[in-house]
């Protein structure tokens, strides 16, 4: 059995968003300091989130956050620049993992043993706690686009193609935090050319 302090959770955040950054998280949870309540970040409610986000960041034995900017989603594609940020995140641990366990059923090119886990985030602590870390940071950051690009509603929909964001875009126009390779950003880029 492979040493508990020694396993890494990874999780993204920011798939299927048409603004923003794809934000990931490592986490090394240590099994002699143990977090309640942690979950899916999805299942969580925001202030449930924080409140686990600095306890995470206190009491993991490491962890490390990882992304892949609009530029790349664009060049590589959704699921390339997914890849890229967990890659990053695993690169940034300050200690080495024996294994890797990544949320979902594809894994980053890592030199490390690693394990897919479809629903993980709500299976193995250690990816819950990536997924809120990653999901903490990226929804900080689209609050702050929403100060940035007042309008846009960033804040409440971080980027999600929601009713209220796709109507702001088709008003207020493409910024340079959308993915440009994204229905309906790219549509829209086509009819002002």
């Amino acid at each position: 059995m492979l040493d508990p302090t020694m396993i890494a959770g990874v999780d993204e955040v920011g798939r299927g968003p048409l603004a923003g950054p794809v934000v990931s998280a490592a986490v090394i949870l240590d099994p002699g300091n143990p977090i309640d309540g942690l979950a899916d970040s999805k299942k969580l409610t925001a202030r449930q989130r924080e409140r686990l986000y600095d306890e995470i960041r206190c009491k993991a034995l490491c962890w490390a956050l990882g992304r892949a900017e609009v530029v790349e989603i664009d060049k590589l594609n959704i699921l390339q620049a997914s890849l890229l940020s967990m890659q990053r995140a695993v690169h940034g641990l300050t200690l080495s993992p024996l294994k890797v366990l990544v949320d979902g059923n594809r894994c980053p090119d890592l030199d490390y043993e690693m394990e897919c886990i479809v629903k993980g985030d709500s299976k193995v602590p250690a990816i819950s706690a990536a997924s809120i870390l990653a999901k903490v940071t990226r929804d900080r950051e689209m609050v702050q686009m929403a100060v940035e690009f007042p309008g846009y509603g960033f804040d409440k929909h971080k980027g999600y193609p929601t009713a209220l964001h796709r109507e702001q875009l088709a008003r207020l126009g493409v910024t340079r935090h959308h993915r440009r390779s994204f229905k309906p950003v790219s549509d829209l880029l086509q009819n002002d050319q």
